[in-house]
């Protein structure tokens, strides 16, 4: 929803399908046409066990393409995963 503070859950697996726990997760985004971030400063509140995790503060402001950058380390490694949303 547009102009509401809502939460995601977040789900984080390996490639072969194994539950990533105990991730440390960054987000971040914006409009890449508009050359703004997110309104909010969104985070990773709670690991809820078998690879989610709770995400609260995300907030979009207007329609049309989002982008939100997960950024997760876990066990060594780290890998980053963006999400493009078009709003309407």
């Amino acid at each position: 929803p547009i102009n509401q503070v809502h939460t995601w859950t977040l789900h984080v697996e390996t490639a072969d399908g194994q539950s990533v726990d105990q991730a440390e997760i960054t987000v971040d985004g914006g409009m890449p046409q508009h050359g703004h971030g997110l309104p909010t400063q969104p985070q990773v509140t709670k690991n809820l066990g078998n690879g989610d995790y709770l995400v609260e503060g995300m907030k979009f402001q207007m329609t049309g393409w989002w982008v939100v950058h997960f950024n997760i380390s876990a066990g060594g490694q780290s890998d980053r995963v963006t999400f493009n949303l078009m709003l309407k």
